[in-house]
């Protein structure tokens, strides 16, 4: 059973030991993370499923993280103290694995390059973890790596994940990892395009309606002149939310940065 679904971006800036005080500029964003993870918590689920754009990525194939456990640390962003440790749940990798292969959809946990949690995993997963009950039993975790495939295929494997979850009777929640535009500002790290604010009014008003059919109405040149991360982790929930009815939330969404954080929710009703 879904339980809830979530969009959240990934920026290392929001953690307070990186930003070292800069992390308040995006204080909206923090709030917005910690409401998202509040509610994770309280639905205290089985399994936490998190599709990242900085995973083991392939241009043909869906990875899904194999192993018994995973973890991963801050230290690229000189903060090797700032880790998250997860275990896997394998009866589902092993359940999505087989409903991508009857599907046609090429997806496994071949190819791995490197097993550690990436920022985009670790980042989400720290929020959830600072507001997890210690009474409450922990979540496994199922990690999901993009592909250069189309972003119907990735609705299409969402579909499968769903799928699994519902055979295995597991109570889950998704989280879709990933920034908005990279070029919001001249002074950005990406610098600026007119198509990235566009892009940022685009998706930001699905995410708010959840209305995710408009996904394959979006421009496909808009879309890489804006430099966006998170698109195809919203199309696999999208997927997987496919045929439920949910009440869309748009918790916050800035960009004093120049890259475009965007927090949604989707609770079934």
């Amino acid at each position: 059973m879904i339980q809830s679904a979530y969009v959240v971006p990934h920026p290392p800036i929001i953690l307070p030991e990186i930003g070292r005080g800069e992390e308040r500029k995006i204080q909206k964003t923090i709030d917005g993370f910690r409401k998202a993870a509040e509610q994770i918590a309280e639905a205290a689920p089985e399994t936490i499923l998190l599709a990242s754009p900085h995973t083991t990525l392939y241009s043909d194939f869906f990875h899904i993280s194999p192993g018994q456990k995973a973890q991963g640390d801050m230290s690229r962003f000189g903060t090797p103290q700032v880790r998250v440790e997860a275990e896997y749940d394998q009866a589902l990798v092993r359940m999505i694995e087989q409903n991508a292969k009857k599907a046609g959809i090429p997806a496994g946990t071949a190819g791995e390059r490197d097993p550690r949690l990436d920022h985009a995993t670790v980042i989400p997963l720290r929020f959830v973890d600072q507001a997890w009950h210690e009474t409450q039993p922990k979540y496994k975790l199922v990690r999901i790596g993009l592909s250069g495939l189309s972003l119907r295929t990735h609705f299409e494997f969402g579909k499968c994940i769903a799928e699994s979850i519902a055979a295995l009777a597991r109570s889950a929640v998704f989280i879709a990892s990933g920034d908005l535009s990279h070029r919001l500002k001249a002074d950005g790290p990406y610098g600026f395009v007119k198509e990235g604010p566009e892009f940022d009014r685009q998706i930001t008003e699905i995410m708010k309606t959840g209305d995710f059919n408009r996904l394959f109405e979006l421009d496909e040149n808009l879309c890489d002149r804006a430099g966006e991360c998170g698109l195809r982790s919203i199309a696999i929930m999208a997927g997987v939310l496919d045929g439920i009815n949910t009440k869309a939330e748009l918790i916050s969404y800035e960009g004093p940065f120049g890259v475009g954080y965007g927090i949604s929710s989707y609770l079934p009703e």
